[in-house]
C-alpha cells in the first residue's frame, strides 16, 4: 500500500509576548518547518500566520480558521506547526481539533515537540503535553492574580486618575484643588440635587476649567467607591473583588 502524501499546511503564530522571545518570531517559525518539511519529504501546499493573537479559547485565529477550511477541501491534509501551543493551550479546544482532524482524515506534526497524531500513542502524548501546556498557564494566571492582588492592596490603583487625586509613584493621593469639586458634588447630590442639576451647576462655574461636565460624569463620580477609599476590580464579572481602605478618601463613608 502506498503512503498518501503529506499536503502540508505550515501554522505559524505569535501572540505579543511571544514576539520578544527569541525562536518565536515568524521568520524563525517559517525557517524551521520548511526544513522539517524538507526533512520528512512534505510537499508545502500553503502558509497560514496569525500575528499577535495568543492561543485562548475564543480568540479568532483568522488564518487558522482558514487552514481548516482548506483541511475540510481536501487541499491539505497535514498541519505542520512548530509545538503544540502553537495550535492550541486548551486541552478542550484541543479534543475538538482531534475530532475535526479524524473526521477529515488529516492530523498534525509538530517539529520541536517530535508528536504526531497519526496513531494512539501520538494523540496520547499529544494529550500529556497539552495537559502540561494548560497548566502552566493556569499557574501563570494565578501568580498573576496574586501580583495584581498585593498591588491593589498596596494602593496601587490600574487606569485613569479619578477626579479628585493625582498620582504619586504607583499610589493616589489626594488633589487639593480638584478634591473640592468632588466633595462639593456630594454635598449637592446628598441634598438632592440630580446629576443633571450638578452639572449645569459646574458648567456654569467652569469647575476645573471645564465646561462639559454632563449629568453620566457625575452619576460615574456619585457611584464610584473610590472616593471613600476603597475599588473594585473585575467589577460585574463573577470574579469582582471589593478592597477597603486602599486609596486616602475625600468622603466619609457615611456620605
Amino acid at each position: 500500500m502506498v503512503e498518501e502524501k503529506k499536503k502540508c499546511g505550515l501554522y505559524m503564530r505569535v501572540s505579543t509576548d511571544d514576539q520578544a522571545k527569541e525562536g518565536f518570531s515568524l521568520p524563525e517559525q517559517k525557517e524551521r518547518l520548511e526544513a522539517f518539511c524538507k526533512f520528512k519529504g512534505y510537499e508545502i501546499i500553503d502558509y497560514y500566520e496569525d500575528a499577535g493573537i495568543s492561543a485562548k479559547t475564543g480568540n479568532h485565529r483568522p488564518e487558522f480558521e482558514r487552514l481548516k477550511k482548506d483541511i475540510k477541501a481536501k487541499k491539505i491534509n497535514t498541519i505542520v506547526a512548530l509545538k503544540l501551543d502553537r495550535i492550541t493551550r486548551s486541552i478542550y479546544d484541543w479534543e475538538k481539533l482531534m475530532t475535526f482532524l479524524d473526521e477529515n482524515d488529516a492530523y498534525i506534526d509538530c517539529a520541536n515537540d517530535e508528536v504526531n497524531t497519526t496513531n494512539a500513542n501520538g494523540k496520547m502524548v499529544s494529550r500529556l503535553l497539552m495537559s502540561v501546556s494548560q497548566n502552566e498557564i493556569e499557574r501563570t494566571s494565578e501568580r498573576t492574580k496574586i501580583g495584581m492582588d498585593g498591588a491593589l492592596k498596596a494602593g496601587h490603583i490600574p487606569g485613569k486618575v479619578p477626579y479628585g487625586y493625582k498620582k504619586n509613584g504607583k499610589n493616589l493621593e489626594v488633589d487639593p484643588i480638584s478634591s473640592l469639586i468632588i466633595k462639593d458634588i456630594f454635598d449637592m447630590y446628598s441634598k438632592g440635587n440630580s446629576y443633571f442639576i450638578i452639572s449645569e451647576k459646574l458648567n456654569k462655574q467652569k469647575a476645573l476649567n471645564k465646561t462639559n461636565w454632563f449629568d453620566g460624569t457625575i452619576r460615574k463620580i456619585i457611584m464610584n467607591p473610590i472616593y471613600m477609599g476603597d475599588y473594585i476590580t473585575r467589577k460585574g464579572q463573577p470574579t469582582e473583588k471589593y478592597y477597603e481602605n486602599v486609596v486616602p478618601p475625600i468622603i466619609d463613608k457615611e456620605l
